[in-house]
């Protein structure tokens, strides 16, 4: 699809950046547009990959998922990546995978309820996958940041 990104699609997304719940009709009288002009743009977007859905948010400690943690992940071979991937996608735990350059082959934020269901995660389930040669752990005590992209 050939659609150039305006001025008015960079304020929707602004405003349903701040509140996704926000209705298209609020959006449209903030902006001097039609509901129906917000409910086009958004779908455009959509099919073009900009967005990418919605998502509700849970906070992992209120659930009883106490420890985040990130995980260098060393790779044998990196011929092995696309295997270890589909392994890795069955660990629930693993919240996000990263392909790196660096020292590791793959970054892994991994979210747990204890250190001791950590050390499960990692024995049982991350470091017998083939191909995975060792890990390196680092557990977060605190995150100070977590935001989107600004949209400008």
């Amino acid at each position: 699809m050939n659609y150039e990104i305006d001025n008015l699609d960079r304020q929707i997304l602004q405003l349903l950046m701040k509140d996704v719940t926000r209705a298209y009709t609020d959006i449209a009288k903030e902006l001097g547009v039609s509901g129906g002009t917000i409910h086009v743009r958004m779908k455009k977007l959509n099919e073009m990959g900009v967005v990418k859905g919605a998502q509700l948010l849970v906070n992992p400690s209120a659930v009883g998922f106490d420890v985040c943690a990130f995980i260098g992940v060393y790779l044998e071979k990196g011929s092995e990546y696309k295997d270890a991937v589909e392994q890795m996608r069955q660990i629930p735990e693993i919240v996000e995978l990263h392909y790196t350059t660096g020292s590791y082959s793959m970054f892994a934020k991994i979210i747990c309820r204890d250190t001791k269901h950590l050390r499960e995660v990692l024995n049982e389930k991350l470091q017998p996958i083939e191909g995975v040669q060792r890990t390196e752990t680092l557990i977060s005590l605190e995150e100070s940041i977590s935001r989107q992209i600004t949209i400008q």
